[in-house]
């Protein structure tokens, strides 16, 4: 045989192997694949043999559940949710979120007379608070402000380190601009009772009262500066006017007109009018500052008078207690066979 022919016949050798090897490779997958669904088939006959052999008791929970539940919603309390978005300023939105779980804590404790001492309601009021929480209250436009106002305050090197989802990864509840503060209460008018209080708390800071006062005299300063820098500009362009009005009175000499002359007073009389512009545009931002800080907590929306009924699945006891009660009985079943599985193959 020559050497040619045994090559060849290796090579078939070869191949055969390897096709044999994807052939065996295929056949474990698919008894793989049909284990599983094997097992899954299996699970499901199992759930319905279970549930075959407990109907009664299965159904006879579910029905129990939900006669308990109707009776439990017909003579149960009605709980009611205020809510009120605020602004915090001058760096007060911690001590709100410290006050607000200060509240909620008497509530959980049901330490009424704290808690009305703390927010100046009746005791039966104070009582009839359930929960009072704050969250933040800000949508993708006001992150991307907050971002904006975030950059200005940093150099030109940590700008360009800095991407707004990165940003958006260390965004903090307490960097939001509004929160919102919910009161849930068995008596729908406690919360705007209580409103006062809650805003007074942030507002009597001792801190924070002062440093409104150095802001609004730093506003107040500010207002005077760019004032009389407008009254400046206003007179530089007035001088130049009457120059340029003098200068055109004056009679030509020949034909000698300086056009180098005329094209600067343009310019300065340009940079004026848009030193002008920027002077009255930081006015305007100036006294949108004034409008937004002047108070320490603005109230963007008051608490309501009457508060709404809380509604949702998990306020339902008609729907609540039967799922309770059914998955109370199910493993209560499954630890009963598993117990008697267990006795029934002891060694």
């Amino acid at each position: 045989m020559s050497e040619h022919q045994k090559n060849a016949g290796s090579d078939e050798i070869d191949l055969g192997q390897l096709f044999q090897l994807i052939g065996r490779a295929f056949q474990k997958l698919s008894n793989f694949i049909a284990s599983i669904f094997k097992g899954i088939f299996n699970g499901i006959i199992l759930i319905l043999l279970f549930i075959q052999k407990n109907f009664i008791i299965l159904l006879g929970s579910l029905v129990i559940g939900a006669v308990a539940g109707y009776f439990s919603d017909l003579y149960k309390t009605e709980k009611f949710i205020s809510r009120m978005v605020v602004e915090p300023n001058f760096n007060s939105v911690q001590q709100l979120y410290n006050n607000i779980e200060f509240y909620n804590d008497l509530a959980k404790a049901e330490d009424s007379i704290a808690l009305a001492e703390a927010l100046k309601i009746s005791i039966p009021e104070a009582a009839s608070i359930k929960e009072i929480f704050v969250d933040s209250y800000s949508d993708e436009n006001q992150k991307i402000k907050l971002f904006d106002e975030f950059v200005k305050e940093l150099d030109t090197s940590t700008i360009k380190a800095i991407e707004f989802e990165s940003y958006l990864q260390n965004f903090n509840s307490l960097d939001a601009r509004f929160h919102q503060i919910s009161l849930i209460s068995t008596d729908n008018s406690v919360a705007k009772k209580a409103q006062q209080s809650i805003v007074k708390s942030i507002s009597s800071n001792d801190y924070f009262k002062l440093q409104k006062q150095i802001n609004d005299i730093n506003i107040k300063l500010q207002d005077s500066i760019i004032t009389q820098q407008l009254s400046e500009v206003d007179s530089l362009q007035q001088l130049y006017k009457t120059i340029l009005v003098k200068e055109a009175e004056k009679p030509m000499q020949g034909t000698n007109i300086n056009l180098a002359e005329n094209g600067q007073s343009q310019n300065k009389e340009l940079a004026l009018v848009k030193e002008r512009e920027i002077l009255k545009r930081n006015l305007v931002e100036l006294n949108q500052e004034r409008a937004n800080k002047s108070s320490i907590l603005n109230v963007i929306s008051d608490f309501p008078n009457r508060g709404v009924k809380v509604k949702g699945f998990w306020s339902k006891y008609v729907l609540l207690l039967p799922l309770i009660l059914l998955v109370s009985v199910i493993l209560i079943l499954l630890i009963l066979n598993l117990n008697k599985y267990l006795k029934n193959n002891q060694l």
